[in-house]
């Protein structure tokens, strides 16, 4: 696995989203696959939280009728969390502060995620 292109992809991310402060790849398990996150926040625990909130999250559409999970986002007082699943067997988390236009994060992530897909099957 290619974890410099994954972190790459992160960054890049960021650098295109004013706002974001964090962001991790981990497996649907909880397990961290990379991380490009700040002081202050420890990847891992971010990765199995993140893990947890998108089991809820697909459980609840599946059980409602919704389809397929995409997203789910946590407003906090300063900022949001919002994890996005890759396929079936990943997801990332990216952390904003209160001032990262999420609107704009959700379509700017699209083709990071099918990138960051790419990836993780080894396509590249």
């Amino acid at each position: 696995m290619d974890h410099e292109a994954l972190t790459g992809e992160m960054r890049g991310l960021r650098d295109q989203i004013p706002g974001i402060t964090d962001t991790a790849l981990a497996a649907v398990d909880g397990i961290l696959i990379a991380a490009d996150t700040e002081d202050g926040i420890e990847p891992n625990g971010l990765a199995a939280l993140a893990a947890a909130s998108l089991g809820l999250a697909r459980r609840t559409t599946g059980a409602t009728g919704r389809g397929a999970l995409r997203r789910t986002v946590a407003y906090g007082t300063t900022g949001c969390a919002a994890v996005y699943a890759v396929a079936d067997t990943a997801l990332m988390v990216v952390l904003g502060d209160e001032g990262m236009d999420l609107e704009r994060l959700h379509l700017e992530s699209q083709p990071v995620l099918k990138r960051v897909e790419a990836i993780l099957s080894g396509r590249k």
